[in-house]
C-alpha cells in the first residue's frame, strides 16, 4: 500500500479497528474515511453502496461487526447473524463494485467446530458441529469468508480474511452483560476488591448508581456474581473454570493485519489444487491456559485479595480453543505481547481511561 492510499477502516471506534488505525497512522499511512455507525449504518445496503461510489477507497479494512461474550451471543442470536450477514454481503459486495484493490475480513476463533481437534488448523472449518451458544455468529462469520473466497475465484478479486482468537486490550469493551470473558473479569476483580476494601465511592461510580442505598449496591454487585460475607468478597465466575482460551493483544492483532495487507495476496493462500478452500489465515499466539488460570491471574494483576470461585450450574462454552498459527508463521509473522504484559497493559488503561476518568 502506498502512505498515501484511500484506506477505510469500517468499525474504526471498535476494539480492533482502533488499534488498526493507531499502527496505520504510526507506520506513516495519512488518508484516512473513517464513518461512525451513526454517520454510515453498514446494515444499510444502499446507504453503504453510495458510501463507496462517492469516497472510492482504494483498500478496506472490514472490522466492524456485532460482536459479544457468551451471553450476549446466545440471548441475541438473531441480531447477531442477521446483522453480521448484513455487513459482510454489504462491504465485500460494495468493494467488488466500485474497485477496491485489496480488502481484509476479520472473523473470529468460533468459526471452528466445538470438538475440532487442538490447535485448530484452517482446514478443520466445516468438519463438525459448531458450538451452540455462538453458532449464529459463527454461521455470520463462516459465510464472510465464503464470499471472500468466492469474489476472488470468480472475479479475481484480492480479498483476504483472518480469524483471530480471543482479543483484548485498549478500547475493549467492559459493558458487564455484553463483553467478553478477559475484561469483564478485569472489572468484576476491581469491583469485588473495592467491596473488600469498603471503598463504595468507587463502586457507585463505577456501576452509575448514585443515590442508591447500601442493600441495592450490594444486590447489583450479587447480580455479577460479587458476594460479601463477614470476613470476606467472593467473585463467583460462570462455569467450571476447566475450559482453554488463547488471548492475543489487540495492538498485535492490529501489527498482524497491517502485515496481511501489506505483504500477502490471495494467490499466497489459495493452494494449487482443484478445489480452493479455506484460505482464511488465523491469528493468535499459539499458547492458552485454562479460565481458572487466567482467573487468578486477573486475581494477582488487579491487586484483588478475596476469593474466586465457579458456579458450574452455567454453560463452559467450548472446552478449547487453540488455534494452529503454523500458516502465519510461514508467512513471516509472529505476536510479541506475551499475556502476562499484555493483561497489564490493559488494566492500566481501564484505570486510566475509565476509573480514573
Amino acid at each position: 500500500m502506498d502512505k498515501k492510499a484511500k484506506i477505510y477502516i469500517a468499525g474504526h471506534n471498535g476494539l480492533v479497528g482502533s488499534a488498526i488505525y493507531r499502527n496505520l497512522q504510526a507506520a506513516g499511512y495519512t488518508n484516512f474515511i473513517l464513518k461512525t455507525h451513526n454517520e454510515l449504518d453498514l446494515t444499510d445496503q444502499a446507504a453503504t453502496e453510495a458510501f463507496f461510489a462517492s469516497e472510492k477507497p482504494e483498500y478496506v479494512f472490514l472490522a466492524a461487526a456485532k460482536v459479544g461474550g457468551i451471553m450476549a451471543n446466545n440471548t441475541y442470536r438473531a441480531d447477531f447473524i442477521h446483522k453480521n450477514l448484513q455487513i459482510q454481503s454489504n462491504v465485500i459486495g460494495s468493494s467488488y463494485t466500485h474497485g477496491v484493490k485489496k480488502l481484509l475480513f476479520l472473523g473470529s476463533s468460533c468459526i471452528y467446530p466445538k470438538l475440532a481437534d487442538q490447535p485448530m488448523r484452517e482446514d478443520s472449518l466445516l468438519t463438525s458441529d459448531l458450538e451452540y451458544t455462538n453458532e449464529p455468529y459463527a454461521i455470520a462469520k463462516i459465510a464472510g469468508i465464503k464470499l471472500i473466497e468466492s469474489f476472488n475465484i470468480q472475479f479475481g478479486t484480492n480479498y483476504l480474511s483472518v480469524m483471530p482468537t480471543n482479543l483484548y486490550g485498549i478500547n475493549d469493551n467492559f459493558d458487564l452483560d455484553k463483553s467478553h470473558v478477559l475484561p469483564a473479569m478485569i472489572r468484576k476483580m476491581f469491583l469485588a476488591q473495592w467491596l473488600k476494601t469498603k471503598d463504595m465511592p468507587a463502586i457507585i461510580k463505577n456501576l452509575g448508581l448514585e443515590g442508591s442505598d447500601e442493600q441495592t449496591i450490594l444486590d447489583k454487585l450479587a447480580g455479577y456474581g460479587i458476594h460479601k460475607t463477614a470476613d470476606n468478597v467472593t467473585l463467583s465466575l460462570w462455569g467450571t473454570g476447566k475450559p482453554f482460551r488463547e488471548f492475543l493483544h489487540v495492538d498485535d492483532m492490529a501489527a498482524a493485519c497491517v502485515f496481511v495487507m501489506e505483504k500477502v495476496n490471495f494467490k499466497d493462500v489459495a493452494g494449487s489444487g482443484p478445489e480452493i478452500k479455506n484460505t482464511h489465515i488465523n491469528v493468535g499466539t499459539g499458547e492458552d491456559l485454562s479460565i481458572h488460570d487466567l482467573a487468578h491471574l486477573v486475581k494477582e494483576l488487579v491487586g484483588f485479595e478475596g476469593s474466586i470461585d465457579f458456579d458450574s450450574s452455567k454453560p463452559d462454552g467450548t472446552p478449547r480453543k487453540l488455534l494452529s498459527v503454523d500458516k502465519l508463521h510461514g508467512l513471516g509473522w509472529k505476536h510479541t505481547i506475551e499475556l502476562r504484559e499484555g493483561i497489564g497493559r490493559t488494566i492500566d488503561w481501564y484505570k486510566d481511561n475509565v476509573i480514573n476518568a
